[in-house]
C-alpha cells in the first residue's frame, strides 16, 4: 500500500472507506517479514483489545504467543477508529533484515512452509474475529 512512498495507498484507502460510509470490523497487516509466525500485535480500544486478548489462547498451543498491545502497521494506521481493531501479524524477526530491502529479497528465499503457517495464522485470527467480535 505504498508505506515506503509516504504512505498513499493506505491513506487513499482510508479516504475512499470514509466516503463510502464503510465500516471495518477489523484491519490485518502483515509487513513484518514471512518467517515463522509467532503473534499480533493489537491495537484498538481497551475493550476490544481485551476481546482479542481472551481469544488468545485459541492460538497459542500453534506457536502464537508473541501478543503485545500497540502499533500494528502503518498502511492500515489510517483506519483507526473506536469501533476497528487493526492487528499487525508479527513473524520471527531473526532473519528479517537479512533480506529486507535488500537484493537478496526475491520470492526464491521465501521458505513454504513458513509462507504457509504465516497464513494458516492470519486466516484464524481472522476466523476468530468474525466469529467473536460484533
Amino acid at each position: 500500500m505504498n508505506e515506503e512512498n509516504g504512505v498513499r495507498g493506505g491513506r487513499a484507502y482510508a479516504e475512499h472507506v470514509k466516503e463510502q460510509h464503510e465500516f471495518h470490523t477489523a484491519a490485518l497487516e502483515s509487513d513484518a517479514g514471512g518467517h515463522t509466525p509467532r503473534g499480533f500485535s493489537i491495537d484498538a480500544t481497551d475493550e476490544k483489545t481485551a476481546l482479542v486478548n481472551r481469544l488468545k489462547y485459541l492460538l497459542e498451543p500453534y506457536g502464537l504467543y508473541d501478543w503485545d498491545s500497540g502499533h500494528s502497521g502503518v498502511d492500515i494506521g489510517f483506519l483507526k477508529d473506536d469501533n476497528t481493531i487493526l492487528v499487525g501479524y508479527k513473524p520471527d524477526s531473526q532473519r528479517y533484515f537479512d533480506y529486507h530491502h535488500s537484493a537478496k529479497d526475491t520470492f526464491d528465499k521465501v521458505h513454504k512452509r513458513e509462507l504457509e503457517l504465516g497464513s494458516a495464522a492470519m486466516a484464524s485470527m481472522i476466523y476468530l474475529l468474525d466469529k467473536y467480535s460484533d
